[in-house]
Formats: C-alpha cells, sequence, structure tokens
C-alpha cells in the first residue's frame, strides 16, 4: 500500500495540527503569519544542545 493509499484510508481520522514558535518571549501559531515569515520558518535548521559532563 502507498503513502497516499494510507492517508486517504485514513483521512475520517485525521485531525489539523497546530504548529507553534515562539516569537520575541511568547508563543503564535505558524498558521497565522504571513507567507514570507511562513517561507522563513520553514528555512530554520533545528539542533540539539547536548550538556557537557562536568566532573
Amino acid at each position: 500500500m502507498s503513502r497516499e493509499d494510507i492517508l486517504k484510508s485514513l483521512q475520517n481520522q485525521r485531525t489539523k495540527c497546530i504548529v507553534y514558535t515562539r516569537v520575541m518571549g511568547y508563543h503564535r501559531p505558524v498558521e497565522s503569519f504571513n507567507i514570507g515569515k511562513k517561507g522563513e520558518h520553514m528555512q530554520r535548521k533545528s539542533f540539539i544542545e547536548y550538556k557537557k559532563n562536568c566532573a
């Protein structure tokens, strides 16, 4: 079964996911951004900060 077939078969069980991002100290939903800000958000890169072991 392809990905599209699975998505079509489960369409009635899917719900909308609201993505929030932190802007100037508070959280805002990305869907409320204008087209330029949405494009900027898509270009962001995530990173994982690892803690140093201090012994």
